[in-house]
C-alpha cells in the first residue's frame, strides 16, 4: 500500500452473492455490496433501534475473487479490510457520475455469530490441508455456507510431509523454534 492511502475496515453482511467475472485482460474480479447497520440506543423507548445503513461496494481481484466466490455467499456476516478508490465515468444519459468502493484485501466470515472450517490452498498445485488426497478446497456450504449444528470434535489434519512448518525439526522444540522446552528462558 502507498503511504496516504485510506484503509478502512468494515463488518456487515453480503447483500448478494459475489458476482464473478474476468476482464478483457483476463484478470477476474469478484463484485459484491457489504451492509453494515449500525444499532443506536434510543433513550426515550430505552431500547436499541438500526440506525442508519451503509451500503459499501466491494471488489477483490484474482485468486481472492475466486476465494471470494467459492466461499461467500448472500446474508454471511463478513470483515472485510481494503483500500477506498474513487472512480469516475460518463452514464448512459450523459452525467458524470463519481462511485466510491473498497478494493478488498482481506475478507473472511465473522466469527461472532457463526463457525468456519478454514482449508489452505496449496499454490504449488500439491494437496490442501482438510483432504491430502485432494488438490480442489472441500467447500461446506450448508444453510447458506453457514453451519447451525454445533461444531463436532474432529482429529487435526495432517501437513503434507513436505511442509516446512508442518512438525518441529531437530534444534526446534514444540514452541515454534523459540527455545527448547527443557530450558530456562534467559531474562
Amino acid at each position: 500500500m502507498a503511504i496516504g492511502e485510506t484503509v478502512i475496515t468494515i463488518v456487515g453482511n453480503l447483500t448478494a452473492d459475489p458476482e464473478l467475472r474476468t476482464t478483457g485482460q483476463g484478470a477476474q474480479v469478484a463484485s459484491f455490496t457489504i451492509a453494515n447497520t449500525a444499532r443506536v440506543y434510543n433513550k426515550q423507548t430505552g431500547q436499541y433501534e438500526d440506525g442508519p445503513a451503509l451500503f459499501m461496494r466491494c471488489s477483490a481481484w484474482n485468486d481472492l475473487a475466486q476465494h471470494c466466490a467459492q466461499s461467500l455467499a448472500k446474508g454471511m456476516r463478513v470483515i472485510a479490510q481494503g483500500r477506498l478508490r474513487q472512480h469516475s465515468y460518463q452514464a448512459q444519459d450523459g452525467t458524470n457520475r463519481t462511485v466510491v468502493e473498497l478494493q478488498v484485501d482481506e475478507i473472511g466470515p465473522s466469527l461472532r455469530y457463526a463457525t468456519a472450517q478454514v482449508a489452505r490452498i496449496s499454490h504449488q498445485g500439491g494437496p490442501v490441508y482438510g483432504n491430502p488426497t485432494s488438490t480442489q478446497p472441500t467447500v461446506n456450504t450448508g444453510a447458506g455456507g453457514w453451519s447451525q449444528q454445533p461444531a463436532q470434535t474432529q482429529q487435526p489434519a495432517q501437513p503434507p510431509a513436505d511442509d516446512p512448518w508442518g512438525a518441529p525439526s531437530d534444534d526446534q522444540s514444540s514452541f515454534g523454534g523459540f527455545g527448547k522446552a527443557d530450558t530456562e528462558p534467559d531474562f
